[in-house]
């Protein structure tokens, strides 16, 4: 081979060499799709990477999120196993709770008003009130209609009076109220008795047509009776409304308001209540629902600068109750539905689904199937409500108005004698109150025959002390301190721990004679 030969090898073995290196090269090119081609894809290449970090990094933080989110469930759901009361706050409706008794003289426009009151916070439609209208005027009460809608049954509507306790549910933008109606004329003053003993608010409605005012204040008229039972079963609170302002014979006269303001007000202090403090006096039109839910116009009562009905039961302010004290609800009421169903109104502490409870002074062991508060199902609800309460354990005939649903920690007690503090009122002609005095004895929905075994000590009004001397008998206005007996065991509580389950009145032949407060028990006469 000579030279030429051999530099030709040499040149074509470098060539397949090169070859060689340059196919290598694309293989490695295309095994690694992010081989650095030129500075364009460098740059996509990079982008790519920050975009995998990006959701890398993002998917932690949910994870994290996540994470966080079901620690603090758990969290919340140990604190709620943990405070019961946290859970309790969350189920108790926002709105405050009002119970309020109408009260007053027979037609002095109390139901009219009551429904009135429905008809404007729209619980009753037109519809209904013009059904009303319409069985009113064929029974030739056209003037009655409004009051057809808390008057429920025949003999109510056809008698134009008020016989149970009419109640109803209505609202304003902060407070919900449960409306008692209660009956005027003096027959059925044992059922005002029954709704004021549940009220915290009363409103007093006087009539102001001429002639009508006079008979229900004067002597023998309900308004005055009505005023003092009312203090006594501790209703603290007192709207005085002026009714049937639009009537021909007042026509909005400012002198007819102030006449009848000027000669209530001594009366309201002489039964107890603090005027400036406790009561409030407005004008108002039941029937037109005038100065109700809205201010009355200046055109129509150039003088009235206060506020209308709903926004003086706003204002009112709510007794103190405590919701974690020993449970006492007094029985109104019962019916069989599913179970045994008792009606009243919480005075003390709080009631649930599931709780044990007693019934006192049957001592019968129950559990709570169900609660309900107006017309809904709660799980739970407080002092001051009025509720429904499904019970199992004990039979509907073995309980009696009056019974109490307690806790079974502290049961309310139950005696057959107690002693008392009594103011007489007014004793019938020719009666003498000593030891042996019978009387009807009216405490919360206890109705019970009592007798006057003991008179103890007469206080002295003036210095509130007891008087020295042994008492024998006393006379109208005077207060006593008496042992009272009564027949069949009764649940009561005394005045200074319970006062809504302490106070009483004694009435005789139709006429509240005395009106008390409990200050010891026989324990044992249970």
């Amino acid at each position: 081979m000579d030279i030429d030969e051999k530099k030709m090898v040499d040149i074509e073995e470098e060539i397949r060499s090169l070859q060689l290196d340059s196919a290598d090269t694309t293989e490695m090119i295309a095994e690694d799709n992010n081989g650095v081609v030129n500075a364009e894809d460098e740059s996509a290449q990079h982008e790519e990477l920050e975009k995998v970090d990006k959701m890398e990094e993002d998917s932690k933080e949910e994870v994290h999120n996540q994470a966080v989110e079901v620690e603090k469930k758990v969290k919340e759901k140990e604190n709620s196993a943990l405070d019961d009361e946290a859970t309790f706050e969350k189920e108790l409706p926002k709105k405050r709770h009002l119970n309020v008794v109408f009260i007053g003289h027979v037609d002095a426009g109390k139901s009219t008003t009551g429904g009135q009151i429905l008809f404007l916070s729209g619980q009753v439609d037109d519809r209904t009130i013009q059904k009303y209208e319409k069985e009113a005027k064929d029974k030739s009460r056209e003037s009655w209609y409004m009051a057809y809608i808390m008057d429920t049954n025949e003999e109510e509507r056809v008698k134009g009076k008020t016989v149970e306790v009419g109640r109803a549910h209505f609202e304003t933008e902060m407070t919900r109220f449960t409306i008692l109606d209660a009956p005027g004329h003096k027959s059925y003053v044992p059922n005002m008795i029954s709704g004021a003993s549940q009220a915290d608010v009363g409103v007093l409605v006087i009539s102001a047509r001429k002639g009508e005012f006079e008979t229900g204040y004067e002597r023998g008229g309900q308004t005055r009776e009505h005023v003092q039972l009312a203090k006594t079963l501790g209703v603290s609170k007192l709207l005085v409304v002026v009714n049937k302002m639009d009537d021909p014979t007042v026509n909005w006269s400012k002198e007819r308001y102030d006449e009848i303001e000027s000669k209530m007000t001594p009366f309201l202090k002489a039964s107890g209540y603090n005027v400036r403090k406790d009561v409030q006096f407005l004008p108002i039109s039941g029937l037109i629902g005038t100065n109700m839910k809205t201010r009355v116009d200046k055109s129509v009562c150039s003088w009235w600068g206060g506020p209308c009905l709903f926004e003086a039961l706003d204002a009112t302010e709510i007794p103190q109750r405590d919701p974690k004290g020993p449970f006492r609800m007094p029985i109104i009421d019962k019916f069989k539905d599913m179970g045994t169903v008792v009606m009243g109104k919480v005075e003390s502490g709080s009631v649930r689904e599931g709780d044990s409870m007693v019934v006192m002074p049957n001592k019968a062991h129950v559990k709570v199937l169900a609660v309900f508060c107006d017309e809904d199902k709660v799980k739970r609800a407080g002092p001051g409500e009025n509720v429904r309460v499904r019970l199992s354990g004990v039979e509907e005939e073995d309980i009696l108005s009056g019974f109490v649903l307690s806790s079974i920690s502290r049961p309310i007690p139950s005696v057959s004698e107690f002693e008392a503090q009594l103011q007489i009122l007014e004793l019938l002609d020719n009666a003498i109150f000593t030891a042996g005095y019978k009387a009807v004895l009216h405490i919360h929905a206890v109705v019970e025959e009592c007798e006057i075994v003991e008179l103890l000590q007469q206080i002295d009004p003036k210095t509130k002390k007891p008087m020295k001397r042994k008492v024998l008998f006393v006379k109208n206005g005077a207060i006593v301190v008496c042992r009272v007996q009564v027949n069949n065991l009764i649940c009561i509580e005394k005045f200074s721990d319970f006062p809504q389950l302490g106070r009483f009145t004694l009435r005789t032949e139709g006429k509240t004679v005395a009106v008390g407060k409990v200050t010891g028990l026989n324990l044992s006469s249970a």
